[in-house]
C-alpha cells in the first residue's frame, strides 16, 4: 500500500540501524502491540526483524488504526 492510501495522517519514517517494528510502534503510538499496523502498511518489509538504516516506512496515522473487537471496553477510548 502506498502512503496516499493510508490517508493524510500517515507519516514517512526513515529507519535507523537496529529499529524493529515493535520499537517503531512504541515510538509513534506508545504501544509496541500496534506493530502489526505498521507491518500491514509496509508489506514489502514484513519479513524483517531488524532494520538497517535508511529504509523509508509508512506510519499510519492513529485515526486509521482499527481497534480489535475483542478489546475490552475499558481499553477503548471511544
Amino acid at each position: 500500500m502506498q502512503r496516499e492510501e493510508w490517508g493524510l495522517m500517515s507519516k514517512a519514517y526513515t529507519t535507523v540501524e537496529g529499529d524493529t517494528f515493535d520499537s517503531i510502534a512504541l515510538k509513534f503510538y506508545n504501544d509496541e502491540k500496534l506493530a502489526s499496523t505498521i507491518i500491514s502498511a509496509n508489506p514489502d518489509y514484513c519479513d524483517r526483524l531488524i532494520f538497517e538504516a535508511g529504509i523509508t516506512l509508512v506510519i499510519p496515522g492513529e485515526a486509521t488504526i482499527a481497534l480489535p473487537e475483542s478489546l475490552p471496553p475499558w481499553r477503548r477510548s471511544e
